[in-house]
């Protein structure tokens, strides 16, 4: 490869990365980037609408550009007698010729694990499955229409609604079936792909990789069953492997021993995070880990009672817990300090 063909390719992979938060700039911020005049660069984004790897809608002053879809497909199978991984086998993997081997295999794990779930738990009739794939990644959506994730887990634990289920679920290690299910599946989906969602019973819960954080938001349009949204770069190298050690004790057993709870998912509103029993909702089932980082990422302020909940109280009670603050504010740094200072 000549290094202009290389420049070449390295602009129009930078423009297809760039779009969907540059839909109606891209041209200026591409040439700013690789400080070439805008001309140059509609060049380049027309040859990659020419080829359908780039979309345009719009008049030429208000034009808007997003990623093109190279192929869709759908897929709906009865949920009685369906086994997730021959599905994988004969109907999904083999559209996945674009991908690298490990994109596959986390395809291959986030997919059987994902319909599993609707297999075993949803209670539904039917799984509906949606394939994207664009020059750049692979969306995938499988949707059941069953009870609904989040309402089976508040119903099965007793918890007060459904975005107390979303916090638990978003521990890992849980599951309404233990004898047959770790509950460790969509915990590690989530951390494989570049973006995941769950909707359901009104709810999103979801987890994307640039921002690094859980999220949850209320009141979406409801709808029956669950809805699992994944995404993921074609060319990926990240491993199913560097996502399992990453949550793993250092110790050599291998297992499940660490996890990121985001605390911005006990929030409400513009609620504060000031009492015990907050706390204790927020830690309850946490003493199945060694390790424990709290991610106070968008929370800037708590009380004193919920502090010393955690880093005092439940330290006691739990030595064998590891619990670290991470993404602190100076304001609850500082209450993190008078909690530990208080044991």
């Amino acid at each position: 490869m000549t290094r202009t063909t290389a420049r070449t390719e390295r602009i129009r992979r930078f423009l297809l990365e760039s779009v969907r938060e540059h839909r109606t700039d891209l041209a200026a911020f591409a040439g700013k980037k690789f400080g070439i005049t805008r001309q140059a660069i509609n060049c380049h984004i027309k040859a990659l609408v020419d080829r359908g790897d780039l979309a345009a809608s719009g008049d030429r002053r208000n034009r808007t550009y997003e990623l093109a879809t190279r192929s869709n497909h759908n897929l709906s199978v009865e949920i009685q007698g369906l086994e997730e991984d021959s599905l994988w086998r004969t109907s999904v993997e083999p559209l996945l010729t674009e991908c690298s081997d490990e994109a596959r295999r986390i395809w291959h794990y986030g997919f059987t694990e994902m319909v599993n779930n609707a297999i075993d738990h949803s209670a539904g009739t039917e799984v509906q499955i949606v394939v994207e794939i664009s020059a750049i990644d692979t969306t995938m959506q499988i949707r059941d229409d069953g009870i609904g994730i989040f309402t089976k887990i508040r119903q099965a634990l007793g918890l007060d609604d459904e975005r107390h289920a979303v916090l638990e679920l978003a521990k890992g290690k849980l599951t309404t079936d233990p004898d047959n299910h770790s509950g460790e599946g969509i915990f590690f989906t989530s951390r494989m792909f570049n973006r995941y969602e769950i909707v359901s019973s009104g709810v999103i819960f979801g987890h994307h990789i640039e921002s690094g954080f859980d999220f949850i938001f209320e009141n979406v349009p409801p709808h029956s069953g669950t809805a699992v949204k994944m995404q993921l770069r074609n060319a990926t190298q990240r491993t199913t492997k560097e996502i399992f050690d990453e949550y793993s004790s250092q110790d050599g057993d291998y297992g499940f021993s660490k996890t990121v709870v985001a605390v911005r998912l006990l929030q409400r509103g513009s609620g504060q995070l000031v009492s015990r029993s907050q706390a204790k909702r927020l830690m309850a089932n946490l003493d199945r880990f060694q390790y424990v980082m709290l991610d106070f990422n968008g929370v800037d302020h708590i009380g004193q009672a919920f502090a010393d909940e955690i880093f005092r109280v439940f330290a006691r009670r739990h030595p064998g817990v590891n619990v670290v603050p991470i993404n602190t504010s100076d304001d609850v740094q500082d209450m993190v300090n008078r909690a530990l200072t208080s044991n």
